[in-house]
């Protein structure tokens, strides 16, 4: 990712990373991310409620995996947007048009997750993903400060209009996608798509910004930010270089996941409607999804100092190299089995767990030989060839072939 000499600033072809050229870990950890989402999706939308021993595996995917498995999808989200802005800029080609592309193009992703299966990340990205575009040459104490609002920006305010709505006694005001969301819920148990479908694009327009607190940062933006400045520092190039910045946020991590559950959801009833939940979430500054920055760097820490782990949790990295395409795929699949109108799949927690492995090892597998005879996953060329405005070599040359995920590379 060096720049090229200045008597030939474009020397290099612009285009995506190849195997050769990829850290591992980030496709292992983005596979992993993959994974638990499969599983917090299964819990989520098709789980039985259970007792005794049982019950421990849906208080295990509760407490250890659901909000985790998304951080960590979205610090790597951000990671890639960085890692994309610090590769054309030290290039030196035009960085808007070829950014803006990425975004749009992920933003219509996210529009077909959204209203065809029901999920909503996707969209969510593109959304702050801009902001990377400003704040990307601001130093590091004033990124660590935007992540640190950017977190607590949406609880704060609903603290304080909590607050004001007890000292005026006048009531807090249902915010108008609580309908929608019901609608959607009772669309869902139902046997028809296209009433689905046509209740999930109302309430897809219905949370469209329609006033400044949607306009407020949120989780997302703060977890990018944080992506952004890994990649500026090499955090995750060079990991055995800042062990002890690693260490500090795995410990942070960590401590605010022990703090939210043991000390904050134990908080007592407040004589103020609507007041407890943003203290209860810490005020998005000490919350449980923090955890995912103990995972995040217990992976990079255990691949740079045992290459050979690289290989062993090549199953991950497979998936993870077409994360885009196997979040796609499992959405359709996850809303299919879930919904009415497909099998309305109702599951006790051993049975889900073991239809969340099959289905990750379907993906897996299905990674490992598309990517055996391509660069890419389809949704990932696809991506890439918009990005770039140009048709992106597709099928691997036979200098190519060589599995990325061999015994000690990384």
């Amino acid at each position: 990712m060096s720049a090229p000499s200045a008597t030939s600033p474009v020397a290099v072809p612009l285009a995506p990373l190849d195997a050769g050229e990829r850290l591992h870990a980030l496709d292992i950890l983005r596979g992993l991310a993959l994974f638990g989402m499969i599983l917090v999706h299964f819990h989520q939308k098709m789980r039985l409620e259970a007792t005794g021993l049982e019950d421990l595996i849906s208080w295990g995917v509760w407490v250890l995996v659901e909000q985790k498995s998304w951080g960590t999808f979205a610090f790597l989200f951000g990671v890639g947007f960085a890692v994309l802005l610090r590769r054309l800029e030290a290039r030196q080609v035009p960085v808007l048009p070829i950014y803006l592309r990425r975004l749009a193009t992920l933003a219509i992703f996210g529009l077909v997750a959204e209203v065809c299966f029901g999920f909503h990340i996707l969209f969510t990205y593109a959304f702050w993903g801009v902001a990377l575009l400003v704040i990307r040459r601001w130093s590091t104490r004033a990124l660590l400060i935007t992540a640190a609002l950017s977190a607590c920006a949406r609880p704060v305010v609903a603290e304080l209009m909590a607050l004001h709505a007890w000292w005026t006694a006048v009531p807090l005001t249902p915010p108008a996608s609580a309908a929608l969301r019901q609608a959607v819920d009772a669309a869902t148990r139902q046997g028809h798509y296209a009433t689905l479908l046509s209740a999930r694009w109302a309430l897809f327009v219905g949370t469209l910004p329609h006033g400044w607190p949607d306009l407020l940062p949120d989780v997302n933006l703060a977890l990018f930010t944080l992506g952004l400045l890994a990649v500026r520092h090499r955090v995750l190039d060079q990991p055995r270089r800042h062990v002890r910045l690693i260490a500090g946020w795995m410990t942070f991590g960590a401590l605010a996941w022990a703090i939210s559950w043991l000390v904050l959801r134990r908080l007592p009833q407040l004589p103020v409607p609507g007041a407890r939940d943003p203290l209860e979430y810490g005020l998005g500054l000490v919350q449980d999804q923090w955890l995912c920055f103990t995972y995040i760097g217990a992976v990079v820490l255990l691949l740079a100092y045992r290459p050979a782990w690289t290989a062993r949790l090549a199953v991950f990295g497979w998936a993870g190299r077409m994360a885009l395409t196997n979040y796609m795929v499992q959405a359709a699949v996850l809303d299919v089995l879930a919904s009415g109108y497909g099998f309305g799949l109702k599951l006790r927690p051993y049975a889900y767990v073991a239809a969340a492995v099959l289905l990750f090892a379907a993906e897996a597998a299905v990674s490992s030989a598309w990517l055996a005879r391509f660069r890419f996953g389809p949704l990932e060329w696809l991506w890439r060839t918009v990005t770039y405005a140009r048709p992106q070599p597709l099928r691997r040359s036979a200098v190519a072939l060589e599995t990325p995920f061999k015994k000690g590379s990384y």
